[in-house]
């Protein structure tokens, strides 16, 4: 009897805590980055925040539960309301708080496929997600490259094709010497290439390479997720795809198959050691990935 009690007692703690676990709060975290630029992190997509007394100029806005946390934390920067909002890409832990940010008087700012892709039904990770109300959708759309020119800042918006997907943009802001790359760059970690939304293995190195390029020892870089970044990390970033890319190749000239080479762990083994693939994408993962993008890519 004792036994079964003690028994039921942890089953129930620890269905509490796992409760509790699932229940924890999200806070917004803003980071400053220069002086009047920010980074929050919360629940998605890190944002990326302009300030100035032309207003502010918003990179992203996560998921649309967290829109009153994140303007709370925006209010505690700057009394300044944000005038316009940049959409990195299509993904909702990106561009889910769109709708909410629309009514507070943002003007939204996307590549036009991003406003196609949430303008219909799409399949992302094997979910369907339905298209967005029409107050979600951005407003201004582009093409390759536009120009922002807001607090005194020239504000390069500069599209990468087929990386992440078809969608993305980096946003640098030319005279701060920051630059937002959208989930064209995951710091530290194996990327999410989105197939079903037009990424690929090849935009994505392309990606990386224009963005260095672009920048210098000093640029601070503001990846998707995670932590803030620099030019000598994201070019051992850049190296590591190309490495993982070549093999995969290799494998997939050698008559491979896709499943040999998503269970052959020599591919990415130093990087998995080094705990690249300890999240959401697993080296198994990316191997998959990169076969089936260079698959595609060849037909």
């Amino acid at each position: 009897m004792k036994i079964i009690k003690r028994s039921s007692l942890l089953l129930g703690f620890l269905l509490t805590f796992n409760g509790i676990a699932q229940k924890r709060e999200v806070k917004i975290i803003p980071t400053k980055v220069t002086d009047n630029i920010y980074m929050l992190k919360g629940q998605g997509g890190n944002i990326g925040l302009f300030v100035g007394k032309d207003g502010a100029f918003m990179i992203d806005d996560q998921f649309a539960q967290l829109t009153p946390k994140i303007l709370k934390a925006i209010k505690a920067i700057t009394d300044q309301p944000v005038k316009y909002l940049i959409n990195t890409h299509w993904h909702g832990d990106h561009t889910g708080g769109n709708e909410n940010m629309s009514k507070e008087g943002a003007v939204i700012i996307s590549h036009k496929n991003v406003r196609k892709r949430m303008g219909m039904e799409s399949v992302v990770r094997g979910k369907t997600r339905p298209a967005s109300p029409k107050e979600a959708l951005p407003v201004i759309t582009f093409t390759e490259d536009m120009m922002v020119h807001f607090n005194g800042e020239d504000v390069l918006i500069s599209h990468v094709h087929n990386a992440h997907t078809d969608g993305d943009a980096h946003i640098y802001f030319t005279k701060n010497n920051v630059l937002h790359m959208g989930d064209t760059y995951f710091q530290g970690k194996y990327p999410y290439i989105d197939l079903s939304s037009g990424g690929g293995i090849e935009g994505y190195i392309a990606s990386a390479e224009k963005a260095l390029l672009m920048i210098d020892d000093a640029t601070v870089v503001i990846p998707g997720h995670r932590e803030i970044s620099n030019k000598k990390e994201l070019a051992a970033y850049r190296d590591m795809l190309v490495l993982l890319r070549d093999r995969v190749q290799a494998k997939i000239n050698e008559g491979k198959s896709v499943d040999e080479v998503k269970n052959d762990t020599s591919i990415t083994k130093e990087y998995d050691d080094e705990k690249y693939g300890d999240w959401f994408i697993t080296g198994e993962g990316i191997r998959e990935t990169i076969y089936k993008s260079l698959i595609q890519e060849k037909h």
